[in-house]
């Protein structure tokens, strides 16, 4: 980077200069004074004019007059924007909260306090001088871009640019994690491109899009850079290690790649904890900062001031046929990742209750899009972000969810009561992970291109977009000890585990994980050792889900029927590893009993269940997941031969598979689905989502007290909405003919899949008994 003196030197062409001058005290004004003085001795040859000017948006309007006057003078003669630049400094202390709200450690230190800092430390303040610009070039910026009406708007745009130049050289001194976006409001409602669109929407003018604009309003200032990353982990470190987890490969290649391209982060959302913890890791890692979306619910005071502050973009949740407002937030992303500034939001649209990923919207991700499209820039990067965590205390919350309870009014009282939470206990470690991004040009071809005019087109390529953002992220997440081990005990219905006993049965999925080479933590690592069992079912026992009994020979552990729910969330975290085995073991299971050639019945079944579960997990695509299928099946030699003599060889081969894991991770989601579709039997044609979750707690409830199904997590509403997205698929909901009869038939099939996930547990119950006769028998030994 030139040094400020420097600028001067790619102007002396010209023998006239008009410097604009910022300043906001006495101190600054001599230190611009003297910076002054030093280039006209150096440069005596050029002319300058300097114009004075307040750090502030709207100068006087006598400052602004001479503006006007100066710019018209001489078309060739150069501006050059300089201001103070104040380097960070401070208190010698390690709380960056104590030194920021001190007002000695600030970007711009209290006017009482600058000469003082400067007598005991002149290089604290240094002259900054923006890229020059000759008049003429920033008068034909200003008729390209801008509606161009009068003088006095060329001198705000010139104003403007000058503001943006500054800011340009001040967070390059100061690193890429101070960039972030300026003046976006007057800019937007400047442009002749925003203008031009306004006048194509019935009732739209600029005062009300310009109201639009302030509720979105955001941005981060240098203090809020320092402050919130600071209160975030202030929050976060009650519960958890503050130190996050990463990979730091995959941290430095998504930092080459943003030094390249715009990008969306799309995170996994398990958590209100989730915005915060990215914001440190991007912070700590030296990282750009992102402007991110949130619901205008969340916009309550102190917090919504707080967020504004820290980059949150607030949207309104239901905007209907407002046109205006769609347009006004379409053209604020497209000015934002025009401009090369960064974008988040979760792509699961909300918090996922039920620990697994949720579908992914495509509402914002259209407006990127459309703004990669109409050439704003050469690509754009969709970077997946994966933040996970051993425990949540928020699990509670999900869990009254499920039962049917009602989502609490987010508020002062609950920002408290969250934070309050966060102490309640250790909550372990939080892992975050940057997998490979996604490139925007790769889906959508080339800007302008089919995408651009067709929608269907362009609504293919977002879908397939953002599966595969969510496959990626999926890909990269650790499985954890807590995952593990809540996926063991739910699958005993409450009966309880000696620490020998969950060690032995764990290393049958350690085996696999390891096998498959799926990313682990350090504490499901650590469950190879009867150390690492004991510290994750004391961790989860400390409060729920995990209940551990003390009073006899040895402690056993075990998960009561009130708690189901929570150990749920942490086992579905990890049912995407687990995920294409169990439908193998479902498959083989229906081969055994079926009629005519086994092999294809094994095949059609797989892809069967593949098609019935796809609106609870993500899938590869159809021919990727037969490549996946016979990838886990090769593990046994032959296996087609022995799938094709079906029966008894069939059996052979689940027997001999390690693990047995179907019905742990898969028979909550097929009860639901045969309790909806127990209850679409005798209900009308078309019923409401409401009304069917309604009916399905109540006959859950009845069927969990007549033990007809295994465990109270599958009577949950989370669980029946998506049961319901599989009854509508079936063409269930809707008057037909023989609704009834396929009604039914959905039902018998759903009946068979259980039975076989009967017989699979029968197995994996057997191998159980097997390996508990063997630790006795050395025991005895």
């Amino acid at each position: 980077m030139k040094r400020p003196a420097d600028y001067f030197d790619s102007f002396t062409t010209t023998d006239d200069a008009l410097v604009l001058a910022a300043a906001s005290s006495p101190a600054e004004v001599q230190l611009l004074e003297d910076w002054l003085q030093a280039q006209r001795r150096d440069h005596p040859e050029v002319r300058v004019e300097v114009l004075q000017l307040p750090v502030v948006e709207d100068p006087p309007p006598a400052v602004l007059a001479r503006l006007v006057s100066e710019l018209e003078a001489d078309q060739d003669r150069t501006v050059v924007p300089v201001r103070v630049f104040w380097v960070p400094g401070g208190l010698p202390t390690r709380s960056k909260v104590v030194s920021l709200i001190s007002g000695r450690d600030t970007y711009r230190p209290p006017e009482m306090l600058q000469r003082r800092i400067l007598r005991k430390d002149a290089s604290r303040a240094r002259v900054v001088a923006g890229e020059p610009a000759k008049v003429s070039e920033l008068r034909q910026q200003w008729s390209d871009t801008t509606v161009a009406e009068n003088p006095r708007d060329f001198a705000h745009f010139v104003l403007r640019r000058a503001a943006l130049a500054i800011e340009r050289v001040e967070y390059r001194l100061l690193g890429p994690e101070y960039k972030s976006p300026r003046l976006v409001k007057p800019e937007m409602l400047a442009s002749a491109r925003f203008r031009a669109g306004l006048e194509q929407i019935d009732g739209a003018d600029l005062e009300k899009a310009g109201a639009m604009l302030d509720e979105m309003a955001t941005g981060w200032s240098r203090v809020s850079i320092d402050l919130i990353p600071a209160l975030s982990r202030a929050i976060f470190s009650r519960g958890f290690d503050p130190r996050i987890d990463y990979d730091r490969e995959q941290v430095e290649t998504m930092r080459r790649n943003l030094e390249n391209h715009p990008a969306v982060m799309l995170w996994s959302h398990r958590s209100n904890l989730d915005n915060p913890v990215l914001t440190v890791a991007l912070y700590e890692n030296r990282l750009p900062p992102v402007s991110t979306f949130g619901g205008i619910n969340m916009d309550f005071p102190p917090l919504g001031s707080l967020l504004r502050r820290s980059g949150v973009i607030f949207i309104r949740r239901n905007i209907g046929d407002n046109a205006l407002y769609k347009y006004v937030l379409k053209e604020y992303i497209g000015y934002v990742v025009e401009k090369r500034f960064n974008l988040s939001w979760s792509i699961e649209g909300t918090r996922s209750r039920t620990g697994k990923m949720l579908p992914p919207k495509l509402g914002l991700l259209s407006y990127v899009a459309d703004a990669y499209l109409a050439g704003r820039t050469d690509d754009l990067l969709l970077q997946p972000v994966s933040i996970s965590f051993d425990q949540l205390h928020e699990t509670a919350e999900y869990a009254e969810y499920a039962r049917g309870g009602e989502k609490a009014a987010e508020g002062v009282s609950w920002l408290y009561n969250f934070i309050k939470a966060q102490g309640e206990r250790n909550f372990g470690k939080i892992y975050v992970r940057f997998p490979e991004a996604v490139s925007m040009k790769q889906y959508l071809g080339p800007a302008h291109g089919p995408a651009a005019e067709d929608q269907a087109v362009k609504r293919l390529a977002l879908q397939k977009m953002a599966f595969e953002v969510a496959w990626r992220i999926l890909q990269v997440t650790p499985v954890n000890a807590t995952g593990l081990v809540s996926a063991l005990l739910l699958a005993t219905r409450g009966v309880a585990l000696t620490l020998d006993q969950l060690h032995h049965t764990l290393q049958d999925s350690l085996d696999y994980l390891h096998r498959k080479q799926t990313p682990m933590t350090n504490s499901a690592l650590r469950l190879r050792t009867p150390e690492g069992v004991l510290a994750a079912v004391d961790a989860l026992s400390s409060g729920h889900p995990v209940t551990r009994v003390d009073s006899g020979r040895e402690p056993v552990w075990s998960i009561a029927p009130q708690h189901e729910h929570q150990a749920a969330f942490y086992r579905n975290t990890l049912i995407h590893a687990f995920l294409e085995t169990s439908i193998v073991e479902l498959a083989l299971a229906y081969a055994k009993r079926s009629d005519g050639d086994h092999l294809a019945a094994f095949w059609s079944q797989a892809m069967r269940l593949r098609d019935l579960l796809k609106f609870d997990f993500y899938f590869a695509d159809s021919a990727a997941f037969r490549d996946h299928v016979a990838e886990e099946m090769s593990w046994h030699a032959d296996w087609e031969e022995h799938v094709s003599a079906g029966g008894e060889e069939v059996d052979r081969l689940l027997r001999a598979k390690r693990p047995l894991i179907a019905a742990a991770m898969l028979r909550p989601f097929f009860e639901a689905y045969e309790i909806a579709a127990d209850v679409l039997r005798d209900a009308p044609a078309e019923i409401a989502e409401k009304d069917l979750t309604k009916l399905a707690l109540g006959l859950g409830q009845q069927y969990v007290a007549q033990n007809r199904v295994r465990s109270t997590e599958s009577v949950s509403a989370l669980l029946f909405a998506t049961a319901r997205q599989v009854a509508a698929d079936q063409d269930l909901l809707s008057p037909a003919e023989n609704l009834d009869r396929r009604r039914e038939a959905f039902h018998i099939e759903l009946c068979g899949i259980l039975d076989d996930m009967d017989s699979v547990e029968q197995l994996a119950r057997s191998q159980f008994g097997e390996r508990e006769a063997q630790r006795r028998s050395r025991q005895d030994g």
